[in-house]
Protein backbone atom coordinates (compact mmCIF):
# COMPACT_ATOMS: atom_id res chain seq x y z
CA UNK A 1 0.00 0.00 0.00
CA UNK A 2 3.06 2.52 -0.29
CA UNK A 3 2.90 2.59 3.75
CA UNK A 4 6.60 1.31 4.57
CA UNK A 5 7.75 4.01 2.41
CA UNK A 6 6.07 6.63 4.72
CA UNK A 7 7.72 4.86 7.22
CA UNK A 8 5.17 2.70 9.09
CA UNK A 9 5.75 -0.98 10.05
CA UNK A 10 3.19 -3.25 8.61
CA UNK A 11 1.62 -6.36 9.75
CA UNK A 12 -1.03 -7.65 7.10
CA UNK A 13 -4.56 -10.11 7.91
CA UNK A 14 -5.31 -12.11 4.94
CA UNK A 15 -8.39 -12.58 7.33
CA UNK A 16 -10.96 -11.08 9.65
CA UNK A 17 -9.69 -14.01 12.30
CA UNK A 18 -6.37 -12.73 12.02
CA UNK A 19 -6.96 -9.55 12.72
CA UNK A 20 -8.29 -10.37 15.73
CA UNK A 21 -5.12 -12.34 16.49
CA UNK A 22 -2.61 -9.93 15.79
CA UNK A 23 -3.79 -7.06 17.78
CA UNK A 24 -2.09 -8.85 20.62
CA UNK A 25 0.90 -7.13 18.73
CA UNK A 26 -1.03 -3.65 19.91
CA UNK A 27 -0.54 -2.09 16.80
CA UNK A 28 -0.47 1.75 16.61
CA UNK A 29 -3.47 2.07 14.08
CA UNK A 30 -5.73 -0.21 11.86
CA UNK A 31 -7.08 0.17 8.47
CA UNK A 32 -9.65 -2.12 8.03
CA UNK A 33 -11.57 -2.98 4.64
CA UNK A 34 -14.70 -3.80 5.11
CA UNK A 35 -14.29 -6.23 2.05
CA UNK A 36 -13.33 -9.63 4.24
CA UNK A 37 -13.23 -13.01 3.12
CA UNK A 38 -14.54 -14.87 6.16
CA UNK A 39 -16.49 -12.12 8.11
CA UNK A 40 -18.66 -9.20 7.92
CA UNK A 41 -16.55 -6.13 8.15
CA UNK A 42 -18.54 -4.49 10.35
CA UNK A 43 -18.53 -7.36 12.70
CA UNK A 44 -14.89 -6.81 12.65
CA UNK A 45 -14.67 -3.72 13.35
CA UNK A 46 -17.40 -3.80 16.76
CA UNK A 47 -15.03 -6.70 17.83
CA UNK A 48 -11.35 -4.64 17.14
CA UNK A 49 -13.32 -1.68 18.81
CA UNK A 50 -14.36 -3.90 21.87
CA UNK A 51 -10.66 -4.51 22.62
CA UNK A 52 -9.23 -1.19 22.64
CA UNK A 53 -11.54 2.16 23.04
CA UNK A 54 -8.50 4.07 22.31
CA UNK A 55 -7.40 2.03 19.01
CA UNK A 56 -7.62 4.61 16.04
CA UNK A 57 -9.96 2.42 13.39
CA UNK A 58 -9.55 4.11 9.35
CA UNK A 59 -12.27 1.93 7.44
CA UNK A 60 -12.13 1.84 3.85
CA UNK A 61 -15.12 0.49 1.87
CA UNK A 62 -15.27 0.38 -2.18
CA UNK A 63 -19.45 1.36 -0.27
CA UNK A 64 -19.77 4.87 -0.23
CA UNK A 65 -23.59 4.59 0.49
CA UNK A 66 -23.99 7.00 3.82
CA UNK A 67 -25.61 4.41 5.76
CA UNK A 68 -22.59 2.48 5.52
CA UNK A 69 -20.21 5.36 6.67
CA UNK A 70 -22.83 5.96 9.44
CA UNK A 71 -23.23 2.77 11.07
CA UNK A 72 -18.82 2.52 10.82
CA UNK A 73 -18.71 5.81 12.49
CA UNK A 74 -21.12 4.53 15.09
CA UNK A 75 -19.62 1.07 15.81
CA UNK A 76 -15.83 3.11 16.31
CA UNK A 77 -14.49 3.95 13.27
CA UNK A 78 -12.42 6.83 13.94
CA UNK A 79 -12.71 7.86 10.06
CA UNK A 80 -13.90 6.54 6.25
CA UNK A 81 -12.32 6.30 3.05
CA UNK A 82 -13.97 5.57 0.18
CA UNK A 83 -12.59 3.41 -2.93
CA UNK A 84 -10.88 4.36 -4.90
CA UNK A 85 -8.82 7.21 -3.14
CA UNK A 86 -4.74 8.66 -3.42
CA UNK A 87 -2.34 7.38 -1.09
CA UNK A 88 -2.27 10.71 -0.03
CA UNK A 89 -5.73 11.11 1.14
CA UNK A 90 -4.99 7.93 3.31
CA UNK A 91 -1.83 9.75 5.08
CA UNK A 92 -3.63 12.70 6.24
CA UNK A 93 -6.51 10.53 7.29
CA UNK A 94 -3.97 8.18 9.12
CA UNK A 95 -2.30 11.19 10.76
CA UNK A 96 -5.21 12.88 11.80
CA UNK A 97 -6.71 9.55 13.45
CA UNK A 98 -3.13 9.20 15.31
CA UNK A 99 -3.37 12.85 16.71
CA UNK A 100 -6.71 12.43 18.13
CA UNK A 101 -5.51 8.68 19.77
CA UNK A 102 -2.45 11.39 21.61
CA UNK A 103 -5.12 13.85 22.62
CA UNK A 104 -6.79 11.49 24.13
CA UNK A 105 -4.25 10.00 26.03
CA UNK A 106 -2.92 13.57 26.64
CA UNK A 107 -5.94 14.46 28.18
CA UNK A 108 -4.55 18.37 26.73
CA UNK A 109 -6.56 21.08 29.56
CA UNK A 110 -6.54 23.69 26.77
CA UNK A 111 -7.15 23.16 22.95
CA UNK A 112 -6.18 24.91 20.86
CA UNK A 113 -7.16 25.66 16.85
CA UNK A 114 -6.48 28.83 15.36
CA UNK A 115 -7.90 31.90 17.25
CA UNK A 116 -10.23 29.36 19.27
CA UNK A 117 -8.98 28.12 22.86
CA UNK A 118 -11.46 26.07 24.61
CA UNK A 119 -10.00 25.17 28.64
CA UNK A 120 -11.67 22.29 29.69
CA UNK A 121 -10.32 22.15 33.15
CA UNK A 122 -12.10 26.22 33.90
CA UNK A 123 -14.47 25.72 31.30
CA UNK A 124 -13.48 29.28 29.74
CA UNK A 125 -13.72 29.61 25.89
CA UNK A 126 -11.83 32.21 24.04
CA UNK A 127 -11.91 33.72 20.47
CA UNK A 128 -8.51 35.32 20.04
CA UNK A 129 -7.96 37.38 23.37
CA UNK A 130 -12.10 37.85 24.14
CA UNK A 131 -13.94 35.19 26.43
CA UNK A 132 -17.11 33.70 24.04
CA UNK A 133 -19.86 32.91 26.42
CA UNK A 134 -21.87 29.64 26.16
CA UNK A 135 -25.17 28.11 27.54
CA UNK A 136 -24.32 25.09 29.31
CA UNK A 137 -25.25 23.32 26.10
CA UNK A 138 -23.63 24.50 23.63
CA UNK A 139 -20.17 23.96 25.69
CA UNK A 140 -21.35 20.79 26.53
CA UNK A 141 -21.19 20.37 22.31
CA UNK A 142 -18.51 21.96 22.01
CA UNK A 143 -16.30 19.68 24.63
CA UNK A 144 -17.60 17.00 23.21
CA UNK A 145 -16.73 17.66 19.91
CA UNK A 146 -12.98 19.18 21.45
CA UNK A 147 -12.74 16.01 23.08
CA UNK A 148 -13.18 14.14 19.44
CA UNK A 149 -11.06 16.98 17.57
CA UNK A 150 -10.60 15.51 13.94
CA UNK A 151 -13.28 12.48 14.02
CA UNK A 152 -16.69 12.50 12.71
CA UNK A 153 -19.70 12.24 15.23
CA UNK A 154 -22.63 11.10 13.83
CA UNK A 155 -26.29 12.56 14.49
CA UNK A 156 -26.79 9.39 16.68
CA UNK A 157 -23.82 9.68 18.85
CA UNK A 158 -24.39 13.84 19.35
CA UNK A 159 -27.93 13.16 20.28
CA UNK A 160 -27.39 10.39 22.34
CA UNK A 161 -24.72 12.15 24.54
CA UNK A 162 -26.10 15.70 24.62
CA UNK A 163 -30.19 14.79 25.03
CA UNK A 164 -31.38 11.36 23.53
CA UNK A 165 -31.18 9.08 20.46
CA UNK A 166 -34.50 9.56 19.50
CA UNK A 167 -34.48 13.41 19.88
CA UNK A 168 -35.46 15.29 16.64
CA UNK A 169 -31.71 15.92 14.86
CA UNK A 170 -33.08 19.58 14.45
CA UNK A 171 -32.00 20.63 18.41
CA UNK A 172 -28.72 19.73 17.05
CA UNK A 173 -28.52 21.88 14.15
CA UNK A 174 -29.68 24.56 16.12
CA UNK A 175 -27.00 24.02 18.79
CA UNK A 176 -24.29 23.97 15.78
CA UNK A 177 -25.96 27.08 14.44
CA UNK A 178 -26.14 28.95 17.38
CA UNK A 179 -22.22 27.48 18.35
CA UNK A 180 -21.16 28.87 14.71
CA UNK A 181 -22.26 32.14 15.57
CA UNK A 182 -19.91 32.48 18.43
CA UNK A 183 -16.73 30.80 17.55
CA UNK A 184 -16.59 31.22 13.51
CA UNK A 185 -15.49 34.36 11.92
CA UNK A 186 -18.00 33.43 9.18
CA UNK A 187 -20.74 31.05 10.50
CA UNK A 188 -21.85 30.63 6.96
CA UNK A 189 -18.30 29.67 5.81
CA UNK A 190 -17.17 27.60 8.88
CA UNK A 191 -12.78 26.94 9.24
CA UNK A 192 -13.51 24.99 12.79
CA UNK A 193 -17.08 23.51 12.86
CA UNK A 194 -17.64 21.20 9.61
CA UNK A 195 -20.66 19.41 8.54
CA UNK A 196 -20.25 16.16 7.02
CA UNK A 197 -23.43 15.89 4.91
CA UNK A 198 -25.99 13.56 5.89
CA UNK A 199 -23.47 12.00 8.69
CA UNK A 200 -22.54 14.30 11.18
CA UNK A 201 -20.17 16.89 12.27
CA UNK A 202 -16.33 17.39 12.48
CA UNK A 203 -14.22 19.47 14.68
CA UNK A 204 -10.63 20.17 12.68
CA UNK A 205 -8.44 18.94 14.61
CA UNK A 206 -5.10 21.15 15.37
CA UNK A 207 -1.86 21.08 13.06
Amino acid sequence: MGLTSQGYEVIEAPSGKVAIELLAKKPALVILDLGLPDIDGLELLRRIRHHGDNLPIVVLSSRGDEAVKVTALDLGADDFVTKPFGMDELFARMRTALRHQLQVQGERPVFHLGDLSVDLVRRIVKLGEGEVKLSPKEYDLLRLLVQHAGKVLTHRFLLGELWDELTDAQYLRVYVRQLRQKIEKDPERPQYLLTETGIGYRLRAPD
